[in-house]
């Protein structure tokens, strides 16, 4: 099963957010719309429901073209994306006014105030979540689609 290999790789990456971000987007629209939490779904669900799927497919394939020189485990491949996908959410969030900081150690999300050390911990609870999933379920799906190391 050698053909394609890039594919297969992109396949199995978004085979893990797409679904999840389906519930998500479903819970989002239950709490706005039905129990009418002001929370703008339509600023909030747009960057992940494009972006997320596709850059872990994008990586995926990078994992799988340079594990030959770098010989990094997929977990620690996937622990990196964070670094990237939380700059580029804060930086549109604050494009498009969702997200607001101040010089008082507080960001404002939503019109809910959260201190930054409360961000730190959940941007390291975001990368360890990131390394045991693609450790486990993308290295899982890399291994059925005939990817794996």
């Amino acid at each position: 099963m050698n053909n394609h290999p890039y594919l297969r790789a992109y396949m199995a990456g978004i085979a893990v957010p797409t679904p999840l971000l389906l519930v998500i987007l479903t819970l989002f629209s239950v709490a706005r719309f039905i129990y009418n939490v002001p929370v703008p779904v339509e600023r909030v669900i747009i960057f992940p429901m494009a972006i997320v799927p596709n850059l872990f497919g994008v990586w995926n394939m990078l994992h799988l073209a340079s594990r030959s020189r770098t010989h990094l485990p997929l977990g620690i491949h996937g622990a990196i994306l964070p670094f990237i996908l939380a700059p580029a959410g804060f930086l549109l969030a604050r494009c498009l006014g969702f997200l607001e900081t101040t010089g008082h150690s507080f960001i404002y999300f939503g019109g809910v105030e959260i201190h930054y050390a409360y961000a730190a911990v959940g941007f390291c609870a975001a990368v360890i979540v990131y390394y045991l999933v693609w450790k486990y379920l993308i290295g899982f799906l890399n291994r059925v689609a005939g990817v794996a190391e």
